[in-house]
């Protein structure tokens, strides 16, 4: 790689180091139960990850000694609003970290973003990495690479009128390709259903598909034709099993079939088999106590050969709006 290079290497790249933070007290956890609920639930992503590869953790400073008792990582006591760090913290690429505007999902009437939007440049500064900011309002979670030029998108996100008015896909594309060093971009429609609830990030690419080291896109698939998701998944198959890659390639496409359970408490969720974290030698799964977690399973391991697959219970991530890869963020070597 030259000097000055740029370019996103893909999550099963060897990291230094998984970044994330610890929940706080907000409109998205509240302070009661349910925040400490949270709190278990990320804790247990942070020590499973740091069985594999260093974890840094972002505690708020009001935080830190309920911190410091669940966590077996290092702690870094930075002022936060939430702790979706795929979406407020940067986008290490070669060379520099990425900070895009960060507008709380949109600009969403419950979300709190002031501290959020700083997240990014106090990681970089943690790091000792130069900052490359963006004009353009994402999140981590909105896009997927493979690390070799290919890059999938949302046209719910990234053209979100709350988020980059008046930006053409031609210019979102022209950005995105600048800062993660990419040449081809995949659109799809939309996400997921539950994803345009009241805490979704309308549209998120990391519940929907995902590149893997072994050359396939794995799709979240719906099989229940009375799903809402049904038609959503089929759409998405349809579009990658057209596309092809920044090498001219047609994708590689694999299914992983949505758990069986699809509301909690009469409510729509959006559970997703693809939003497992790829750490070194791991992939870190999420599980549902549910039938297809085994299968899921199978499937993560055909995807990763070589890496042991271990789940961890996403349901109280889910339950506030997102899975394991959208609570953590990897920094390549």
């Amino acid at each position: 790689m030259t000097e000055g290079t740029r370019r996103m290497p893909a999550e099963w790249e060897p990291h230094q180091r998984t970044w994330m933070a610890f929940p706080t007290a907000n409109p998205t956890f509240g302070e009661g139960a349910d925040l400490q609920r949270a709190r278990r639930a990320w804790s247990r992503v942070a020590n499973t990850v740091a069985r594999f590869e260093p974890v840094t953790v972002l505690v708020d400073p009001r935080d830190h000694a309920e911190a410091r008792a669940l966590l077996d990582t290092d702690i870094a006591q930075v002022p936060l609003d939430d702790a979706w760090l795929r979406d407020s913290g940067p986008t290490f690429v070669s060379n520099q970290a990425v900070d895009w505007r960060f507008n709380g999902w949109g600009a969403q009437s419950w979300a709190r973003w002031e501290k959020d939007a700083q997240v990014a440049a106090k990681v970089a500064e943690l790091t000792s990495t130069p900052l490359s900011p963006s004009a353009l309002t994402q999140e981590g979670g909105a896009f997927q690479v493979d690390g070799h030029g290919t890059v999938l998108l949302t046209e719910t996100v990234q053209l979100d009128p709350d988020r980059n008015p008046g930006w053409t896909r031609l210019q979102v594309e022209t950005e995105i390709h600048a800062q993660l060093g990419t040449s081809q971009a995949i659109w799809l429609p939309r996400g997921l259903t539950a994803d345009y609830g009241e805490f979704g990030t309308r549209g998120h690419v990391d519940i929907v598909a995902a590149f893997t080291s072994s050359g396939a896109v794995l799709v979240h698939t719906q099989p229940d034709p009375g799903h809402p998701d049904h038609a959503v998944s089929q759409e998405v198959l349809e579009i990658l099993n057209q596309a092809q890659d920044a090498r001219g390639r047609r994708l590689e496409v694999v299914e992983l079939v949505a758990p069986r359970q699809s509301e909690v408490d009469g409510e729509l969720v959006d559970h997703s088999y693809v939003n497992h974290y790829v750490a070194n030698s791991a992939v870190i799964a999420c599980s549902f106590d549910d039938p297809n977690d085994e299968a899921a399973r199978a499937v993560l391991e055909q995807a990763y050969p070589g890496r042991s697959v271990v789940s961890v219970d996403a349901r109280d991530i889910f339950a506030f709006g997102g899975g394991i890869h959208c609570i953590t963020q990897q920094q390549p070597t």
